[in-house]
């Protein structure tokens, strides 16, 4: 992977490009700089910061009829979650690449919530998607294959005007990023629903952290922190009946081009709550990573990313998949006053730098709905309240921030944030097909810097 791979000289997209998501630098609300006002800063209500209300059950409506693209063990339990959300709501076609995937995902809609897909809604093949974009009864779509495929199935249901659920992230380089920014201001003019699976900004407890982070608790934001450090995750060895392409989509997590490496899959839901708290695009990133004990596949199992924003502020993502070692999910925000410390174990608090709580949020008054149904109920809510929400250009940009980290641990290089958002970079084939994939080769994961044995 040289850095010449992916970096292109022309500027295809532009460093000022809005995401949709820019707040002030200083979280305080202050502004601060020559001529600040001495007055107190303004004091946001949730609601002010768009707070979702956080209903237990969405509300009643017409019918809600949608539609599940991947059919796999998270498309599945995203269906799932989806009959869940309130009344009135049906899964009524699928689409996959891989029969006995979909039939599982069958065999549980219809024994758990006597939901059945009709035998001429279930689809297979690479074109399957397109099929159900064509169903004029669809209401929603549920994007959940391997993140390769999102851009193009994202764009394909806003020119179907289809609500959306879009899992994270939304794609695995650059150009897709730009198909999903293009697509997710089409889908706000078109006043289309669209939900997404970064499923922290659905829980309450990170909510009124933020709250207390803009009105000023921690003072101006200064650093953050954001990791996912967990064991080995879950991987399929090759059997002697499946084709390249065929092991490929059935290990997916492993491989480089369809899942864009495991600072996309995961890290990207600490990544995208610093975004989300900080309200800033990086300037540039280095970092580090390698693979030394992943079984399959050719990505890494252990990330290091530094970013770096303007005011001298920064970020530190770290992300590993090792067995044996320290484990850590969470994300630190720190201000001038104190720091919020987040995580996703029912203990999310502020304090300042002596170690008194400013604020903890109070769970036995107010417990936290399991965020896969609660991003479900808003995904209803939003459709049948006419509450309009449109989640991509945020997960656009998260993503496309994980993707700045992990170009710079695979090439040993610092990559600027205008550098990544005009590059070319594309991973994987142009073309479908259940066969073989000439250039993929297992166990190659990207080599940072220099070959010792090069010549000088």
């Amino acid at each position: 992977m040289k850095r010449r791979n992916f970096l292109t000289s022309s500027f295809l997209i532009g460093a000022g490009l809005p995401l949709g998501m820019m707040a002030p630098t200083s979280c305080s609300g202050n502004g601060g700089g020559e001529g600040a006002s001495s007055a107190a800063p303004k004091q946001f209500t949730p609601e002010e910061l768009g707070m979702f209300s956080f209903v237990d059950v969405a509300p009643d409506g017409k019918p809600l009829k949608a539609a599940l693209i991947g059919n796999g063990d998270r498309g599945t339990g995203a269906a799932c979650q989806f009959l869940e959300s309130g009344p009135n709501v049906s899964i009524i076609a699928l689409a996959d690449v891989f029969k006995d995937r979909q039939d599982t995902c069958r065999k549980i809609l219809k024994e758990r919530y006597k939901n059945e897909v009709p035998d001429a809604n279930c689809f297979l093949g690479f074109d399957a998607y397109k099929k159900v974009m064509a169903m004029p009864e669809v209401d929603v779509v549920l994007l959940c294959t391997p993140t390769h495929f999102r851009p193009e199935h994202f764009k394909a249901a806003v020119e179907a005007r289809k609500h959306v659920f879009m899992e994270k992230p939304c794609a695995v380089d650059p150009t897709g990023i730009r198909t999903v920014i293009a697509a997710a201001k089409v889908a706000e003019t078109a006043g289309l629903t669209v939900i997404t699976g970064n499923q922290r900004r659905h829980q309450r407890d990170y909510w009124e952290a933020y709250v207390n982070v803009r009105n000023g608790m921690i003072g101006d934001v200064i650093a953050a922190t954001a990791h996912w450090d967990q064991g080995a995750w879950w991987n399929k060895k090759k059997r002697p009946e499946w084709s390249d392409m065929e092991y490929c989509i059935r290990n997916w997590f492993n491989i480089k081009w369809l899942s864009g490496d495991h600072i996309l899959d995961q890290a990207v839901h600490n990544i995208d709550i610093v975004t989300w708290f900080m309200g800033m695009r990086p300037l540039s990133a280095t970092g580090f990573g390698g693979r030394v004990r992943r079984l399959t596949g050719d990505i890494y199992d252990n990330f290091a990313a530094d970013y770096t924003y303007d005011g001298n502020k920064r970020m530190l993502c770290t992300a590993r998949q090792i067995d044996g070692c320290e484990g850590n999910v969470s994300e630190q925000i720190l201000g001038t006053k104190g720091v919020a410390l987040l995580n996703n174990g029912n203990n999310i608090r502020i304090e300042d730098y002596q170690g008194n709580i400013l604020w903890k949020y109070d769970y036995e008054a107010k417990p936290v709905k399991n965020p896969y149904n609660q991003e479900h109920i808003h995904l209803v809510e939003s459709i049948r309240l006419d509450k309009k929400i449109n989640q991509a250009m945020d997960l656009a940009y998260s993503t496309q921030v994980a993707i700045l980290g992990r170009e710079a641990a695979y090439t040993g290089k610092r990559i600027t944030w205008d550098e990544i958002m005009a590059s070319n970079l594309r991973y994987g084939p142009t073309e479908y097909a259940l066969g073989p994939l000439p250039d993929y080769h297992e166990g190659e994961a990207p080599k940072p810097g220099k070959d010792p044995q090069a010549p000088m």
